[in-house]
């Protein structure tokens, strides 16, 4: 899953694809680079200036458009009108950093084709929330997904249309995130494809002292611990490289054969 951000504040790209051009050529890149979903985003996860229902759509439904003939498309929102009028315009995914606070989401996927992402935080995107404290993170965890996969459940979501994001320092700090990656396999045990939305973040960069652009080796480290525990979809900014680690391990792990085969044969 690339990431492409029409937002101005995004905490890695800050801005380098806000522009429509810049967006689309971003995901003309995902795509030749090998990303199966591109996820569209037109409001970061941390506090900022406000935008309106308006404005994310203006930002985003373009490169849905755009997005929607060359792969899978993937919007990040948390708002179910938005997610109402990127269904219609072609979006296969919603990518609800919200983790269904507002359960009206679930209604807007339920009867559709849409996949829908269920991720774990504990402030509502938007909202500073201070020296997170957990007893046990990752059990924690788990319990809130579950809660709100019965919710989506509820209100008519088929459980092929789930998929659950543990949210990697979304209300977390580093120690945290270590330890909910170290145990991902318990959040796979929750039933649902796990999305690793991993890159780049701050975890990786306060474990090696790595300023935001050059945290790409950890990245990749991160990308193939998590496959390994049980994640089938990693979220990711450098989609090439990437690509590259992912499909090493996929035929490491015996799920994917070489490409081609020469040497000593």
């Amino acid at each position: 899953m690339a990431i492409v951000n029409r937002t101005p504040d995004s905490f890695h790209d800050r801005g380098r694809t806000f522009a429509l051009d810049r967006a689309v050529e971003a995901v003309e890149a995902a795509a030749d680079g090998g990303a199966d979903w591109i996820d569209v985003g037109g409001v970061p996860f941390a506090p900022g200036p406000e935008v309106t229902v308006a404005e994310e759509l203006d930002r985003v439904l373009p490169v849905v458009e755009v997005a929607k003939s060359r792969t899978v498309v993937s919007v990040d929102t948390f708002r179910p009108e938005v997610a109402a009028e990127v269904i219609k315009a072609g979006a296969g995914v919603i990518n609800d950093t919200s983790g269904l606070r507002d359960p009206a989401m679930a209604d807007v996927v339920a009867g559709t084709d849409a996949q829908l992402v269920i991720t774990h935080s504990l402030a509502a995107p938007r909202t500073l929330w201070p020296s997170p404290q957990y007893q046990d993170v990752t059990a924690e965890v788990a319990a809130f997904l579950r809660e709100r996969v019965r919710v989506a459940l509820e209100r008519g979501v088929r459980p092929n249309q789930i998929i659950i994001d543990p949210g990697p320092d979304l209300n977390k700090n580093t120690r945290h995130t270590l330890e909910l990656t170290r145990r991902l396999g318990e959040i796979a045990e929750v039933g649902y494809p796990v999305l690793a939305a991993v890159s780049n973040k701050d975890f990786i960069g306060e474990t090696l002292d790595a300023p935001q652009h050059e945290r790409l080796a950890g990245t990749l480290a991160a990308l193939v611990f998590c496959i390994e525990r049980g994640a089938r979809i990693v979220r990711v900014h450098d989609v090439r490289s990437a690509v590259d680690a992912v499909r090493m391990t996929e035929a490491l792990l015996g799920w994917r054969e070489p490409v081609y085969l020469k040497h000593n044969i």
